[in-house]
């Protein structure tokens, strides 16, 4: 496979630049013998960030609640990419005391891990507050808690390989969002948009203060957070039996086509997180059209997001929910 080469080291991360090195979505560089994680990787963008990392020649692993799920998203990668190396590892962040018994099994399968895409995730619009088994808000539960717990015991295998990466996605919906540290559950005021946009926030905080944390430690491993701008499955091309776009449906989001764009899309900047060597611990990767559209580039971080007070409050907090810490010394 061709690879196209970045010209220029990326920008500071807390910065926004014009000029971006070069990258072609279509052309990812190859991956030969590296390892992928991808959470969620059987269905919406977390399928597109599998899909393309396994072009590259990379063993793929999709983390999934629904091993039927997963067989049916690895049939339709093999479909597309002939000779793609994928394995599957059942995996349900919502359940936190299942999460080393995955890690595990995955870490008989695989000797190391040079990146995970922390992309799967749980969307409500229902006006009842819904739980996790563990007593936790379910989407803060499972998009925040459940990634944060995930990376503790996947750290052994990020470390074993030379230079590995924690790509975590976020929401562009998170812009609009701020944290309520007295109440990240949501007991005291619930609705289904605003719990899920802090939730996506949260994810986006701690993949900031994890970077801050294994610089600190000197480890090899870099943070990274993304999102995928708009992503709506009207403009997402069909992968039946997992998604299946009819005619009518593509000509009736033609129109929205000219601010965002659909989930293959939404996939570009985790992917480009993950290959490319240019991307730097801390950054914050979005589509270049307003941050709702077009090819990956870097941007300046979010002013609320830049907050490391907020950032080491949330550690803080989601440590001692889950009982773990993902750069335990």
């Amino acid at each position: 496979m061709s690879s196209a080469s970045p010209t220029s080291a990326a920008p500071s991360p807390s910065t926004s630049t014009a000029t971006v090195p070069s990258w072609d979505v279509r052309r990812p560089p190859a991956a030969p013998g590296r390892v992928f994680l991808v959470t969620g990787g059987n269905a919406g963008i977390g399928y597109f960030v599998a899909e393309q990392l396994s072009a590259t020649g990379a063993t793929v692993v999709l983390g999934s609640r629904d091993p039927a799920r997963a067989e049916l998203a690895m049939a339709s990668i093999r479909a597309r990419v002939p000779g793609a190396r994928l394995r599957a590892v059942r995996m349900d962040l919502a359940d936190l005391s299942s999460l080393p018994t995955a890690v595990e099994s995955l870490t008989r399968a695989v000797e190391r891990l040079d990146a995970v895409v922390h992309n799967a995730g749980v969307a409500r619009d229902e006006r009842t507050r819904a739980e996790t088994g563990d007593g936790h808000e379910l989407m803060f539960g499972t998009n925040h808690l459940g990634h944060f717990a995930l990376t503790r015991w996947l750290m052994p295998l990020l470390s074993a390989a030379p230079t590995a990466r924690v790509v975590t996605v976020g929401s562009f919906a998170a812009k609009s969002e701020r944290l309520d540290l007295g109440d990240l559950q949501s007991r005291q005021d619930y609705r289904p948009g605003t719990a899920y946009g802090r939730s996506k926030l949260a994810q986006m905080y701690f993949g900031m203060e994890l970077d801050r944390r294994l610089r600190a430690a000197g480890s090899t491993v870099a943070s990274v957070v993304v999102h995928p701008g708009g992503a709506l499955d009207s403009l997402t091309p069909s992968r039946p039996p997992l998604h299946v776009r009819t005619t009518g449906a593509a000509l009736r989001a033609a129109p929205a086509a000219l601010m965002v764009q659909g989930k293959e899309a939404g996939a570009w900047s985790a992917v480009r997180a993950v290959l490319d060597p240019d991307v730097r611990g801390g950054g914050l990767w979005g589509p270049r059209v307003f941050g709702l559209r077009g090819e990956p580039r870097p941007e300046r971080v979010w002013k609320h997001l830049a907050d490391a007070s907020v950032a080491a409050r949330l550690w803080e907090a989601s440590r001692e929910l889950t009982g773990t810490d993902p750069v335990a010394r």
